[in-house]
């Protein structure tokens, strides 16, 4: 199948037998369904006259439509006379920003018609999905059905690479708290739990979008194709069980984080306190060593011992400075000893 040109639309006419043929022209494509098989109608950011072109042949509800145009829908189906509409997310993570991007699709008994808007970072979309389904041709051929599972499917491969970055950023994240406390962000986990939170709540409906489709509840999924849509339905099951886990893990990594900043600050707390208690038992020691200069400094000595004495007397007032130091200095380190033996 030939990549879509720079044009906001590509039709393509999927014959009974043989390989799918792009046309130039809506017109076109109606007219080559009157030789049977199924039109496949691509278009990106359409304005609301070309959606409306489409209603009349493919009986497009005016609801539908409304949706398409407005980018603040949740995943949905529902289900028309002439179609399924459903609304499903497309997902991009480029250099951690994730990107929720609508894809509308209508589902009828002879066409698939798949409407997007702008692909965040990913302007070539609808190339690739159309390589997909040329590469996929067998299913493609077997019917409108196929077709649809086949574009459901690429979108949750989007998904499954999306989800992937954010565990190897989670396991960046592991062993930057490990091994870099103080350089890390908090707001790194914040960020990446907001992400999750999209994804959450998108797979979430989507999940709910798969239920209605393996039930049967459309009309236009035949009981064959019914297998390849269980399959995505399980990719989507497993691919919210695991946000919740990673959701646990940015909560166990905070913890951690504010665990290991706590110690860091007790840490730092503690050389304090032992910085603050060698000072204060320097403090203490020459306190009355500085009592008993001033006294010496002045005269009072000499009144007390006599000024004829002061050879003996100010030997014997370094003396007793010495011992009242000493005796200071003892003590005290007795009792920083006993601090330490104390149990926490």
């Amino acid at each position: 199948m030939s990549a879509s040109s720079a044009s906001t639309k590509s039709f393509f006419h999927v014959p009974p037998d043989g390989n799918p043929v792009q046309v130039p022209d809506l017109q076109s494509a109606l007219d080559a369904l009157g030789g049977g098989g199924y039109l496949w109608l691509n278009l990106l950011d359409p304005a609301r006259e070309d959606l409306e072109a489409l209603a009349q042949p493919f009986g497009l509800h005016p609801l539908a439509i409304e949706d398409c145009l407005d980018d603040e829908q949740i995943p949905k189906i529902e289900d028309y006379p002439t179609n399924n509409f459903i609304l499903f997310n497309k997902f991009h993570y480029e250099t951690g920003e994730l990107y929720v991007d609508e894809v509308d699709l209508f589902l009828g008994k002879n066409f698939v018609i798949l409407v997007s808007h702008d692909m965040h970072g990913d302007p070539s979309f609808l190339d690739r999905l159309e390589q997909m389904a040329g590469l996929d041709r067998e299913n493609v051929l077997q019917g409108p059905d196929y077709l649809l599972h086949v574009i459901m499917d690429y979108l949750v491969d989007q998904k499954f690479a999306t989800i992937g970055a954010i565990r190897d950023e989670l396991d960046g994240i592991e062993e930057q708290i490990i091994s870099d406390i103080a350089g890390f962000s908090p707001g790194e986990l914040m960020r990446l739990r907001r992400n999750l939170l999209k994804i959450r709540k998108s797979i979430t409906y989507e999940r709910e979008i798969m239920v209605k489709i393996c039930r049967k509840d459309s009309r236009f999924i035949t009981e064959k194709s019914i297998y390849e849509f269980r399959d995505i339905y399980d990719h989507l099951s497993k691919f919210f069980e695991e946000t919740d886990i990673y959701r646990e893990m940015i909560s166990s990594f905070m913890e951690m984080y504010l665990s290991m900043m706590n110690n860091r600050m007790s840490m730092l707390a503690n050389r304090t306190n032992r910085v603050m208690r060698r000072l204060t038992m320097i403090t203490t020691i020459f306190m009355p060593m500085t009592l008993l200069s001033g006294i010496g400094g002045m005269s009072e000595w000499s009144m007390m011992t006599g000024p004829e004495n002061w050879k003996v007397a100010y030997p014997l007032f370094l003396v007793m400075m010495m011992g009242v130091g000493a005796v200071s200095y003892f003590v005290l380190k007795r009792l920083e000893s006993g601090d330490r033996k104390e149990p926490e």
